[in-house]
């Protein structure tokens, strides 16, 4: 079955639904935790680079773990081809709020399976960030030369998120 569409969900201004609680189990208000799809959050080689160069949100979204992977994948392997070596990724958001599903059944005798509406809190299916506008997504730490390099990546990046997002670049000073 096909992942449903993000208008699905709850709308950002919520409160989020993230307790976890791991000392004493009778009190989590999450149940199951579920599986987690973005793994690593810095790529490359911590350096002293020139320029710092972020992906930020011009929208705010929820952004599933799985989107956020997807564009994570899609940087490393632009920046993999094209300056191997000469950068440090990291991931800034961290996928924490569960996205709870209320399963319907469709077909024929349905109605005598399904209880329709009738306690539809739903069951944890997948881990999602908010992502708020003006929030740094994706920063990439790099020299000068390969701004033109990082852009193109994050253009693809960008591709698999929902929203408008922009290029923010921030010189480094000697000092940092």
């Amino acid at each position: 079955m096909a992942l449903r569409p993000a208008r699905t969900f709850r709308d950002p201004d919520k409160v989020p639904y993230t307790r976890k609680s791991r000392k004493n189990m009778s009190k989590n208000y999450v149940k199951t935790d579920p599986h987690q799809h973005l793994h690593q959050f810095r790529m490359g080689k911590i350096g002293d680079y020139e320029v710092a160069i972020n992906l930020v949100a011009q929208d705010t979204f929820y952004h599933r773990d799985n989107a956020l992977e997807a564009s994570r994948q899609a940087v490393v392997r632009t920046l993999e081809k094209k300056a191997a070596g000469k950068y440090y990724f990291v991931v800034l958001k961290y996928p924490h709020h569960i996205i709870r599903e209320n399963k319907m059944v469709a077909g024929a005798g349905a109605d005598r399976i399904s209880k329709g509406m009738r306690l539809a809190f739903g069951k944890p299916t997948h881990k999602a960030a908010l992502i708020k506008a003006g929030d740094k997504v994706f920063t990439v730490q790099t020299f000068k030369e390969y701004v033109d390099v990082v852009k193109e990546a994050f253009r693809k990046a960008s591709r698999k998120l929902s929203g408008s997002w922009k290029v923010v670049i921030e010189e480094k000073n000697a000092a940092n």
